[in-house]
């Protein structure tokens, strides 16, 4: 949520970045509530004022032996009149709440502007793609043919869009999940967090799903509760409505969690394999960090997610989302793509975002500075450390060999009891 102070003073500036952004919001609304809001908190302190200096006469006159009942009289009329206009506050400041809650967050200043994800630059790259001497395969005919993958009854078992992984795929899904978890722990210093997989609206509105994007989320029926779409909302609401010091920052924490979307808008796209599932796994990095040094760790951020992907000898790059691919809360996202070989392309796998105090002001995180006063909006970031599902579907395409088999990398191996390959049936 964007400071209201700030949209007040600047809404021609909001406007037009927002339209940077792709949106054409009209804020005529917002100004029009925002200035019914101000009278009415004007005309409020005036009869408080009033009331007040009645009362001070009517104290007087008592005192001297005077008659003030008129004055007790205009006192009453007073008390209701100031009654009346508090009980007009609360829906005022909610519909000027709600419509703070649909507008976007505002780039950062070192966002290109572009229109999509065409316009993207790309910001380095990383690993020599493989020449094969084959025609590669896509991973799901990798998968099914070691018979490691099963989505016909996945789908049977649920719907389309869901995944079964069997024997070493299941195998090497959880030695990927220990192995990013490992990682983030010993040598990046993150605290893992296991929490819940269902969060109440409050959640979902604090890191901005709600209430934009409800058709992406599933809700449990009869409960305030919805299934999460990524760990980034059960952790960054850990802190929600604290008061951090600024000796605990940056605090850093990464979790995997299964994560449930509806994927809403993308029928047709992605359709097979294990690209756009309603269900996945993700080891998710959260950090909580101070206003002036976010930039600084979004960088390190990113590189603490790429080092999964160097570990793993997967070639890949970084691009910088321009204005018109931003997501909703962010205010700057590096997107790390591995190459799918079997797909020749490169596919995300890996999102790194800095929201600024954006999702702070919704879910009233804030920290106090050893000699500052009043208390401060924390920034907060996150990123994928990875993707779990996708992170497979690279392993599969580029560790391939042209007899059917996949060989395992060598950081796997450990967790898979030092399988080092897998092999047709």
């Amino acid at each position: 949520m964007l400071d209201i102070k700030f949209v007040r003073s600047n809404i021609d500036k909001v406007m037009e970045m927002l339209n940077r952004r792709g949106y054409d919001l009209d804020l005529s609304g917002f100004k029009a509530l925002d200035e019914k809001r101000r009278s009415i908190l004007t005309n409020l302190e005036k009869f408080r004022n009033q009331r007040n200096t009645v009362s001070d006469t009517i104290a007087s006159m008592r005192k001297s032996g005077e008659d003030a009942k008129t004055l007790i009289s205009d006192m009453k009329d007073l008390s209701k009149k100031i009654k009346d206009i508090e009980a007009d506050i609360p829906a005022v400041e909610d519909e000027l709440n709600k419509l703070l809650m649909v507008i976007p967050n505002l780039p950062h200043k070192s966002v290109v502007f572009g229109e999509s994800s065409d316009d993207n630059p790309v910001l380095r790259e990383w690993g020599d793609i493989k020449d094969f001497d084959f025609e590669p395969l896509q991973h799901w005919e990798i998968g099914e043919r070691l018979n490691i993958l099963d989505f016909s009854r996945a789908a049977k078992i649920a719907r389309s869009r869901f995944s079964l992984q069997k024997g070493l795929g299941a195998r090497l899904e959880r030695a990927m999940i220990n192995f990013m978890l490992d990682i983030h722990t010993r040598y990046h210093n993150y605290k893992e967090i296991l929490p819940p997989f269902l969060v109440n609206t409050e959640s979902m509105t604090g890191t901005g799903q709600l209430p934009k994007f409800s058709d992406d989320l599933f809700k449990v029926e009869g409960w305030d509760l919805f299934l999460i779409p990524t760990a980034e909302v059960p952790v960054t609401n850990i802190h929600r409505n604290e008061i951090l010091s600024s000796d605990e920052l940056p605090i850093k924490y990464v979790s995997y969690t299964p994560c449930f979307r509806s994927e809403a808008g993308s029928y047709g796209k992605d359709t097979r394999g294990l690209v756009r599932q309603h269900q996945f796994n993700k080891v998710e990095l959260v950090k909580f960090c101070l206003p002036e040094d976010s930039d600084r760790e979004l960088e390190l951020l990113t590189e603490d997610a790429e080092e999964i992907l160097q570990r793993l000898e997967l070639p890949y790059r970084v691009v910088s989302l321009c204005t018109g691919d931003l997501g909703f809360s962010s205010a700057k996202t590096y997107d790390i793509e591995v190459w799918l070989p079997g797909q020749r392309l490169f596919r995300e796998i890996s999102s790194c975002s800095t929201f600024t105090d954006f999702q702070a002001r919704r879910a009233n995180i804030r920290f106090r500075r050893k000699k500052g006063k009043g208390n401060e909006f924390v920034h907060t970031l996150n990123g994928s450390g990875l993707a779990v599902g996708r992170t497979l579907v690279a392993l599969l395409e580029n560790y391939q060999q042209a007899d059917g088999s996949v060989v395992i990398p060598e950081e796997l191996r450990p967790y898979m009891d030092n399988v080092s390959i897998i092999k047709p049936s």
